[in-house]
């Protein structure tokens, strides 16, 4: 009995010690203290309200030539009619065209957020993969991460105080 104790509790040590080590951080959590990603954001915001405006400007421009063609139809000849729709046709076309290269998947904001936040997220990145490698972890999944769901993590495992010492920054003072 005695002997199958020891095969038992060996076995068990055994598989402890091949046990991969597990970790994980809160990107987000990060990123709200670190000064430049703050500032990254607002410049994109600052960007996007006034490339919005614009937006709103030009529809509200598209409106305004719309009404006035519709108050003034009955007055126009059939070339004056057609001509004022191909001149709000082109209009329109204009406007959706700006929006698409400001707001498109290839637009300005889309470029200009990765040039902008990419360089701090590959910084983060790099810490974190520093600091796995110097307490041997195996994994570490971002818990406000989409695609990686956790339902219940340990705080013990959470090393994004570590990310954010390691960036030169003070835990728990969030950049407002």
């Amino acid at each position: 009995m005695k002997k199958y104790l020891l095969i038992a509790f060996l076995l068990c040590t055994t598989f402890g010690a091949f046990a991969q080590k597990f970790a994980y951080v809160d990107t987000e959590y990060i990123l709200k203290h670190l000064p430049e990603y703050k500032s990254a954001l607002s410049q994109l915001d600052v960007a996007s309200k006034q490339w919005q405006q614009q937006v709103d400007q030009n529809f509200g421009e598209i409106d305004r030539m719309y009404k006035a063609y519709q108050a003034d139809q009955v007055l126009l000849t059939d070339d004056m009619r057609k001509r004022r729709e191909n001149e709000i046709i082109e209009k329109e076309k204009q406007a959706k065209e700006f929006q698409r290269q400001k707001f498109g998947p290839d637009g300005e904001l889309f470029q200009s957020r990765t040039k902008l936040i990419k360089p701090i997220q590959d910084k983060v990145a790099d810490v974190i993969k520093q600091i796995a490698k110097a307490k041997y972890l195996d994994f570490i999944f971002d818990k406000s991460s989409e695609a990686t769901m956790m339902i219940y993590a340990s705080s013990s495992y959470d090393v994004s105080n570590d990310v954010i010492v390691k960036l030169g920054y003070k835990p728990g003072t969030v950049n407002n």
